[in-house]
């Protein structure tokens, strides 16, 4: 991955919520995901719900959220991903690092 950016901030920052379908949890999904958003420089938050998915929130530059989403539709993580909801917005700048719940 380039770290070019131009002087006005051309790498804006965004922010990806995604709701991971399929049996991920009890299988390390959030762990997982935690070491790629880290090992990308992302901040947000990865959990847990009650309906069996996993729900992640994660800011950062939008070519690398979008790197993020393309590695959940991957077939390369823990478990068994059926399906990504994902959709983009503006960054809160909320979030100081990335945070496991």
């Amino acid at each position: 991955m380039s770290g070019t950016q131009t002087p006005s901030g051309g790498d804006s920052s965004a922010r990806l919520t995604a709701t991971v379908n399929g049996i991920v949890q009890g299988v390390g999904f959030r762990f997982w995901t935690l070491l790629r958003a880290e090992d990308l420089g992302l901040t947000g938050d990865v959990r847990n719900q009650s309906d069996g998915t996993v729900r992640l929130v994660a800011e950062g530059p939008r070519p690398v959220l979008a790197e993020l989403l393309e590695t959940l539709r991957s077939g390369q993580t823990p478990g068994d991903v059926d399906f990504v909801e994902a959709e983009f917005s503006e960054a809160t700048g909320e979030f100081r690092r990335f945070n496991l719940h």
